[in-house]
């Protein structure tokens, strides 16, 4: 048989061993869950190399839980303002310490309400959030109430992953684990 015999008639089409990189409205979100804990941190910091070492991209949630102070609507309205806006700038520079990491900017999620009623709602919304990535408390007091909360009780009914980040681990731990 000569290589003649294996030619075909008409085009042959190239095949690429590179794989096609997905586009901004398929990309497979790794959401954290923002809060002021150092454990979050932690979590932040797994979660962006996971997306950047598989080609997903983070997302930021943060949930403003609704005030109490109800007795003066524009007094009440003033300090929802006044949270809103903490909220931003904190979602804005943990944005910024995603995109050192990743290269990329992260998709930001400020929700007024329940943390856990919240989160539902978004991950029923959003079908992109493919995995939720939580930091685990070191205290006494337990891993956190989010983290007791989604692991515990709704583990079994949760419809993504729930990736938890033990929050004692060192940068350079996280580094060698994701």
């Amino acid at each position: 048989m000569s290589d003649s015999d294996n030619q075909t008639d008409g085009p042959t089409e190239a095949v690429s061993s590179v794989p096609e990189t997905p586009t901004e409205a398929d990309q497979r979100l790794f959401l954290v869950v923002v809060d002021a804990t150092e454990e979050m941190r932690i979590a932040l910091r797994f979660a962006c190399r996971r997306a950047k070492n598989t080609g997903g991209r983070v997302a930021l949630f943060y949930v403003m839980e609704p005030a109490d102070f109800q007795h003066w609507m524009a007094v009440g309205e003033k300090m929802r303002e006044e949270r809103r806006e903490e909220a931003e700038r904190i979602l804005n520079e943990l944005a910024s310490d995603a995109n050192d990491i990743t290269g990329t900017m992260p998709v930001l999620y400020l929700r007024e309400g329940k943390p856990v009623d919240e989160l539902e709602k978004l991950i029923q919304e959003e079908p992109n959030i493919r995995i939720l990535v939580l930091g685990a408390g070191t205290s006494k007091k337990g891993p956190g109430p989010l983290v007791a909360s989604l692991v515990g009780k709704f583990s079994g009914q949760f419809p993504i992953p729930i990736t938890v980040v033990p929050g004692n681990l060192s940068l350079e731990q996280v580094d060698a684990l994701s």
